[in-house]
């Protein structure tokens, strides 16, 4: 219980684990910066609890990083980034990559764009729309997403945006599989094949990344 007139200690951010560096090399500086700054506005502007800041960098950072080596020079959407998770964790990840980050809340949009300037990312733009509202001039080659919906749901949402042979590189957990054979009716829809789940990050940290990775037709 805290004393009256007193105030709770503030939780304290999780320490850079020492994967980080193998994980991002020379880009670390750069995530470095946003972390501390996702760590000083994030549970202000609502972007993320206060109990994730022991855990932000081995459960939210580094477990978004680790698929930046599925992403091929291009451009790249993510859908409902929210944070930035993972849109702007991969943008940083791979600067040799083009981001469209697609998040339809206002305050959310501000936060994006403020991070975009802060770190100076030449390589995202971002948009202020719902995922099936967005007007793209040219179709994306692949499209990210984390922790927006069951993939039943979310195919409607991202598949659309793809060219030919564009590819789905959704981050999801542990029922990764059993999303997949929920949504068959969907994944026949949007033509989708070669469609698998992907751990990422065995070894390295705490627990796991699962993508589901598909190719639109």
């Amino acid at each position: 219980m805290v004393a009256s007139g007193s105030t709770a200690d503030p939780v304290a951010v999780e320490i850079e684990p020492l994967t980080a560096v193998d994980l991002l090399g020379p880009q670390i500086d750069v995530m470095r910066a946003f972390v501390k700054n996702l760590a000083d506005q994030g549970e202000i502007l609502g972007l993320i609890g206060p109990l994730e800041l022991p855990r932000l960098w081995s459960r939210h950072i580094l477990n978004c990083a680790v698929v930046a080596p599925l992403l091929r020079p291009g451009l790249v959407g993510d859908v409902g980034s929210g944070a930035g998770l993972p849109g702007l964790v991969l943008a940083i990840a791979r600067p040799d990559v083009d981001f469209v980050l697609i998040e339809p809340m206002e305050r959310r949009v501000a936060w994006l764009n403020d991070q975009v300037a802060a770190l100076r990312l030449l390589n995202v733009t971002v948009v202020r729309a719902r995922a099936e509202e967005t007007r793209l001039a040219h179709p994306l080659d692949q499209v990210t997403a984390r922790a927006v919906s069951a993939l039943s749901k979310l195919l409607p949402l991202t598949a659309p945006l793809l060219r030919s042979g564009g590819e789905l590189i959704l981050m999801k957990g542990e029922g990764a599989q059993r999303e997949i054979e929920a949504a068959a009716k969907p994944i026949r829809k949007y033509r989708l094949r070669d469609v698998q789940v992907i751990t990422l990050g065995a070894g390295v940290l705490p627990e796991v990344t699962r993508v589901i990775r598909a190719t639109v037709e």
